[in-house]
């Protein structure tokens, strides 16, 4: 049974992704109205990740200074907010800036919301956060399926934008009254105010950078090996991403009940064997279906894994934005080469090659996943602890 703190982590974690998917939807329109090249464009979604990877060490410090709730509370508001930036842009050039704060405001967004996650954990001493990432891709498919409605009706992109920042930033406003402060001993020192992982969670960050770069080389680049690799067409390749992503999702939500019957580091390496045996399937074979197979089980076997370092990483540190931030610094990094990096092994070498090689990183997280085993918490939050009204 759900408390009402879990609830209001799971509808932030929610809105989150909701404003992701809607972006999503309208990058098509944005290259129109503003005359975007494939090149150009190219750069712009490059600077999110930019704003991320800069921004996202500050917000441990940020989390001291003002308190947990305080802080996702206002760099989720700032997100959702974000989705009406491209709008009020007077030209191209404009839209760099634009994207390297929404970026920055996801990120930190982000942080925060995981931070959450693990006070979350702590306070209820069992596994949440698998479903927590659950709940964030069904934000995202929700704001992707509303933009998709809004796109085939005709409605203005620039409307669309301006209205869904307002609901998502009321929404996520209202929904988060209930989240979890904690506050800092008297003696406890500020972390730095760019704070690189620790050294505690640069093992649980090794997990995350494999973890992290299968599932962004897996999302980018299924649909295009299914039709390039194994022959299928155009509709049978959309399929297979889409089982590949609703496959993660299931696995995200129903994860945390294997969590707490296995423990994180025997769920890890059950699906680091289970995405192990789906990448041979996508290397052997060149036709569609097995190879559809195989992206299933990979989706299935990654979906458990990033929720978990999270979780691991805001143990393990001083307190959990601290622990968070780092390993976060390192898994964005992995995301943000990983697309390009398998387009770079599939052009010099083949597909079957790139996939054997994010095949081999998975099976390279089986042995380390030992560094995921729970570890007691220094404090626990206690009941009904600095909760809003």
């Amino acid at each position: 049974m759900r408390d009402r703190h879990q609830r209001a982590t799971a509808l932030v974690f929610a809105v989150h992704g909701a404003v992701a998917g809607t972006i999503a939807t309208r990058m098509p329109w944005l290259q129109d109205h503003f005359g975007l090249g494939t090149a150009a464009l190219g750069l712009v979604l490059l600077c999110p990740p930019i704003g991320s990877f800069l921004t996202m060490p500050v917000t441990a410090r940020l989390a001291y200074r003002f308190g947990p709730r305080a802080t996702t509370r206002v760099l989720l508001a700032l997100w959702c907010a974000s989705l009406a930036l491209p709008v009020l842009a007077p030209g191209p050039l404009w839209l760099i800036p634009v994207f390297l704060t929404s970026g920055a405001a996801a990120g930190m967004s982000d942080l925060a919301m995981n931070a959450q996650g693990v006070l979350v954990e702590r306070r209820l001493g069992r596994s949440v956060m698998s479903g927590l990432h659950g709940m964030w891709s069904v934000g995202n498919l929700a704001g992707a399926g509303i933009g998709a409605v809004a796109a085939q009706s005709g409605l203005d992109a620039r409307a669309h934008l301006a209205l869904m920042a307002a609901a998502l930033v009321v929404l996520g406003v209202v929904g988060s009254r209930a989240l979890l402060d904690d506050e800092p001993a008297p003696d406890e020192k500020p972390p730095k105010r760019f704070a690189l992982p620790p050294r505690a969670v640069l093992l649980i960050g090794l997990i995350g950078f494999f973890g992290t770069f299968a599932e962004r080389a897996s999302g980018q680049w299924a649909a295009i090996y299914l039709t390039n690799v194994a022959g299928a067409g155009a509709g049978l390749a959309a399929t297979g991403y889409a089982v590949f992503t609703a496959c993660m999702v299931t696995v995200r939500l129903g994860g945390d009940f294997v969590v707490r019957r296995l423990g994180p580091v025997l769920t890890v390496r059950a699906g680091a064997v289970t995405a192990v045996i789906g990448g041979v399937i996508v290397v052997a074979f060149r036709t569609p279906a097995p190879v559809i197979v195989g992206f299933a089980l990979f989706g299935a076997g990654l979906a458990v894994v990033v929720p978990l370092v999270f979780a691991a990483a805001g143990q393990v540190a001083r307190t959990p934005a601290e622990g968070v931030a780092g390993v976060a610094t390192i898994t964005w990094m992995s995301g943000l080469v990983a697309p390009s990096v398998i387009g770079w092994l599939a052009a010099t070498f083949a597909f079957p090659f790139a996939f054997a090689l994010v095949t081999c990183m998975v099976g390279a997280m089986i042995r380390p996943a030992r560094a995921l085993r729970p570890r007691p918490a220094a404090a626990r939050v206690p009941e009904g602890a600095a909760c809003a009204d």
